[in-house]
């Protein structure tokens, strides 16, 4: 496939987030590229004015999409879940999996994931890490060949609480890393770690291992 006619597909799930979407979903949607962009935005039952802010942003970029699932029943697989919606919805060859709350810090984010992938040609996972407390708007890119050989990294090692679904407190896992990016064939492979209950010694395995890799 031509690069120049490749699609990206960036995925992120959101919940009660209006005002980080104001502020921090310009900075997905303004990325300099050199492939074709796409960003698709799963609203997770928000209750806030999260649909109105979507609505209008997508009026004014047409590269933006966005679907919405209902409150249901308590599911610690549910941002699996959603992040899946996402990926169903995307059209790209490769799926870019972020998080609102950790925007690109600079508009050449996206292509350097992009040229790291193209750089180890047929690697399977490529991701981006630029420090939360870093100045440096130059991100550190990393690749692995294989889904088994990133895994223990990629697994859930840094945590968040939030405000859940009726109210419920829940710890909300996320990676070392800002985005991670994945060939569409391999996407689902690379959700199964995501939401993995880790717990005890598993988990101190993998936050030492995040350390030394």
């Amino acid at each position: 496939m031509n690069k120049k006619t490749e699609t990206w597909s960036i995925v992120m799930v959101v919940h009660d987030e209006a005002e980080m979407l104001e502020r921090n979903l310009p900075l997905f949607l303004t990325q300099v590229c050199d492939r074709q962009v796409d960003v698709v935005v799963v609203d997770d039952a928000s209750t806030d004015n999260t649909q109105e802010v979507l609505k209008r942003l997508k009026a004014e970029n047409p590269q933006l999409y966005s679907t919405f699932i209902p409150q249901g029943p308590y599911n610690p697989l549910r941002h699996r879940l959603a992040l899946s919606i996402g990926v169903k919805a995307a059209k790209g060859e490769w799926i870019v999996l972020a998080d609102i709350l950790l925007p690109p810090r600079s508009d050449q984010a996206l292509e350097g994931l992009a040229a790291t992938a193209d750089d180890a040609y047929g690697c399977e996972v490529v991701a981006a890490y630029s420090g939360r407390k870093s100045t440096n708007v130059t991100p550190y890119y990393r690749t692995w060949n294989t889904m088994e050989d990133c895994a223990s990294i990629l697994r859930k090692v840094e945590r968040r609480s939030r405000l859940g679904h009726r109210g419920r407190w829940f710890k909300r896992r996320r990676g070392l890393y800002d985005a991670v990016a994945t060939p569409r064939n391999r996407v689902h492979d690379l959700l199964h770690y995501f939401d993995e209950d880790l717990r005890g010694s598993r988990l101190l395995a993998v936050r030492l291992k995040a350390l030394f890799c």
